[in-house]
């Protein structure tokens, strides 16, 4: 995503909107919480404060340029809106994400909605559980 993209969204460029959608976009860990983000810019010298990036995160979540996730036990975490579709597993014992996308449980689903009458207009399917640690 870039600056045209902000534009697109008819929203103003700002250096907050810059720093949160570059951080959201080049962070290793592809689900960051506003705190994390606040925390983050704090940690590399960005003077911008906790309400303003709730405010731009609701801004690009409704333009369209981020999605908020809801997981269970946890915070609202965001990502980068992408056309690629995928799903999510979260461990419960230490919120991490690991997105995965499986054409088989796609192939299922449809299946399954098609022997119902249902038409998928979307969905989101979230693995609850915990990491096992392997040796």
């Amino acid at each position: 995503m870039e600056e045209q993209d902000i534009k697109r969204a008819g929203l103003k460029i700002t250096q907050p909107r810059l720093k949160i959608l570059d951080l959201l976009e080049h962070s290793t860990d592809r689900h960051l919480s506003a705190e994390d983000i606040y925390r983050t810019l704090l940690a590399n010298g960005e003077e911008v404060g906790l309400a303003t990036v709730y405010r731009v995160l609701t801004q690009f979540e409704a333009a369209g340029l981020i999605n908020r996730h809801h997981f269970e036990g946890g915070q609202a975490v965001f990502e980068i809106a992408s056309e690629d579709h995928h799903d999510h597993m979260v461990c419960l014992r230490t919120g991490k994400v690991v997105e995965f996308c499986d054409e088989l449980i796609e192939k299922r689903q449809g299946e399954i909605a098609e022997q119902h009458g249902f038409k998928i207009s979307g969905h989101s399917l979230i693995l609850y559980g915990e990491f096992i640690e392997t040796s």
